[in-house]
């Protein structure tokens, strides 16, 4: 008799998927507000950009946090608790006036998206899977983030232009609540208890910290951190003031897009678009090739795009050629590195084990935005900021390729 094949989108998916696409939408577009708030209160730019960074930074140490929640009350209620700090968070930051209350702030935005992002819902949903999907479903699941990404930026920039930016974030905090429709599809089995006693999470970490690959994972994913937040938060201001002028009879102009601004935002936009097909892609991928060895090949490419890039003039045409590149690479590395976590430590704390690892990409995103808006105001340019970024994405390629991908079996009861 013919095994029944399990099926490939589950209520879980979806509900993971909804999830992921409002939150990240939101997520996505801080950049956009960059100007706007600078200009309002007369700050110089390194003070949203701190804010923004202390946002990134919270939502690496929150990280495991909600992960280690979700592992002891229930991954349902540890979303709906990151729903709520996430749109009190901007809720409050509507009505911050000074950089310090809008930094403060910033941090229960952050353990929001930790409480809404990667690390809970790729938990849930790689559990509900089946070995033979899992890989490509986490894939799907990452890239409904880049879904959110293609609209969450041009909405920002579309809303700012029929309301004033404290509107806009109170009109994003009921998005984040009604994205909430979606959390009675997010039922699975909890993870089973370990079955030798005294192997439970406290096992499991010291397990995985003292595992020399353990370390090579975390500190790949810091590049990865570090180019997201830098691009995500400053790329449109970098091509609202270094672009070369919109040909008005080209294909942008047709689009609509006229001004380098409306360019900013469409270019994130566009990264999120390409980044659907190439984190799906390498979902796929990791199911029949080496992950660490993919991880390598993307950290690789993009070093080579961000130089090229950089190293060229800044036109419309770069700008886009650069978004579709850096697109088809973007979160790529989420599925391949949460996975590799699954496949060397196990599916019982992949939530909290892959929340570690994730507190790396945020502290990596946290230094790339601040750094961005820290030296802009200093020499009033990004380039310094793109080359540390060829940098540590070199880094990270090299780091990839010793990681001893063997799952790693309990050892045998006392």
């Amino acid at each position: 008799m013919q095994a029944t094949r399990a099926p490939f989108f589950t209520p879980v998916l979806i509900g993971g998927c909804i999830i992921m696409m409002l939150g990240f939408g939101v997520r996505a577009s801080f950049g956009v507000f960059q100007i706007p708030v600078a200009d309002e209160f007369g700050w110089p730019r390194a003070e949203f950009s701190l804010a923004i960074a202390i946002q990134n930074l919270a939502w690496g140490v929150g990280q495991p946090i909600f992960g280690a929640i979700a592992e002891r009350f229930g991954d349902r209620r540890a979303i709906l608790l990151g729903a709520l700090t996430y749109a009190l968070g901007l809720v409050l930051s509507a009505f911050a006036v000074t950089p310090g209350a809008h930094q403060l702030l910033e941090i229960l935005v952050g353990f929001g998206i930790a409480g809404t992002g990667f690390g809970v819902i790729l938990a849930v949903v790689g559990r509900a899977a089946s070995d033979e999907n899992r890989s490509l479903t986490l894939g799907v699941a990452t890239a409904a983030g880049s879904a959110g990404q293609v609209v969450g930026p041009p909405m920002a920039e579309l809303l700012l232009g029929l309301y004033d930016w404290q509107t806009v974030f109170i009109i994003f905090a009921a998005l984040i609540i009604a994205a909430m429709a979606a959390l009675p599809m997010m039922r699975v089995p909890p993870p089973a208890a370990p079955a030798v006693p005294g192997r439970g999470m406290a096992f499991a970490l010291r397990r995985a910290l003292r595992d020399p690959s353990f370390g090579l994972i975390f500190i790949g994913f810091f590049s990865c951190g570090y180019q997201l937040g830098f691009i995500t938060a400053h790329f449109p201001a970098f091509v609202t003031e270094l672009c070369g002028p919109i040909d008005p009879s080209g294909m942008l102009a047709s689009l609509g897009v006229t001004t380098t601004s409306a360019l900013g935002a469409v270019a994130i936009a566009v990264i999120g678009l390409t980044n659907i097909a190439g984190t799906i892609t390498a979902g796929w991928a990791g199911r029949r090739m080496s992950k660490k060895h993919l991880l390598a090949g993307i950290y690789a490419a993009r070093t080579v795009a961000a130089a090229a890039f950089i190293l060229a003039p800044i036109t419309p045409g770069s700008v886009m050629a650069f978004s579709v590149v850096m697109g088809a690479l973007w979160l790529a590395t989420v599925p391949l590195t949460s996975g590799l976590v699954a496949q060397i430590w196990g599916l019982r704390y992949m939530g909290t084990l892959y929340g570690i690892v994730f507190f790396s990409h945020q502290l990596g995103s946290f230094i790339g935005v601040w750094l961005g808006g820290a030296l802009y105001d200093l020499h009033g340019t990004y380039t310094l900021v793109w080359w540390v970024g060829v940098g540590v994405g070199l880094l990270s390629a090299l780091v990839h390729l010793p990681v001893a991908d063997r799952p790693r079996d309990l050892p045998a009861a006392a």
